[in-house]
């Protein structure tokens, strides 16, 4: 029996259209792994690498290259897909 005012944990609300067109609507840019620079976290299981953009036309670098944290497997010469792209990792110590 479900108590009055207790919450209905058996019903899923589906997500409005707004949210939906927020998740699938992000621009992303590629970049192209150069230089895997060592693991970081707690545990090792982050990398740190430094990836230069890669131009949606050619392929070809643009020049511009940040450092980020990757989760996972990652070699040099892999293109990752980036969502977020303004952000620089802090360089390991």
């Amino acid at each position: 029996k479900i108590r009055p005012g207790a919450p209905n944990l058996s019903t899923r609300r589906e997500p409005k259209e707004e949210e939906e067109d927020l998740t699938m609507d992000q621009p992303v840019k590629l970049a192209k792994v150069n230089r895997v620079l060592g693991r970081t976290g707690n545990t090792g299981n982050v990398t740190q690498v430094r990836v230069e953009f890669m131009d949606a036309d050619a392929g070809t670098g643009t020049g511009r290259s940040i450092v980020r944290n990757v989760k996972g497997p990652v070699r040099e010469g892999d293109i990752l897909c980036l969502l977020e792209w303004e952000r620089e990792a802090r360089r390991l110590r």
